[in-house]
């Protein structure tokens, strides 16, 4: 059966959320939106590129910083309205140059950072 971007179930802006996950590690590094354009980009080219909602344009992950995301392979949720990329990533993923977008945890009540940005 072959892949057909049009049947995911795209939100009322053409956005599907994407969840990158580390290939190796199974790490959950960053949550970002895809459209249909940069779904079929991301698979023709294997650099994984999500669409900015902010600047309404295409991102080429580490296009700029060199923090670059190579697809292994994608993965489509049950419901069709959310896919998983496992990559392999180099360097942070996060813009605040930590490892994880999720570098906050709640404790007892609290937010604790529990990574601190990357050397260098």
């Amino acid at each position: 059966m072959n892949f057909d971007a049009s049947t995911l179930k795209y939100d009322d802006k053409g956005l599907i959320p994407v969840v990158a996950q580390d290939h190796d590690s199974g790490e959950v590094l960053m949550v970002a939106w895809m459209n249909a354009e940069a779904v079929a980009r991301t698979l023709e080219t294997g650099r994984v590129t999500y669409w900015s909602r902010s600047r309404q344009a295409f991102w080429v992950k580490g296009e700029t910083s060199g923090h670059t995301q190579e697809l292994v392979e994608m993965r489509v949720d049950c419901d069709r309205d959310c896919l998983l990329v496992l990559i392999r990533q180099v360097g942070p993923a996060c813009h605040t140059n930590r490892r994880s977008c999720f570098y906050m945890a709640v404790r007892d009540g609290a937010e604790v950072e529990i990574m601190a940005p990357m050397g260098g």
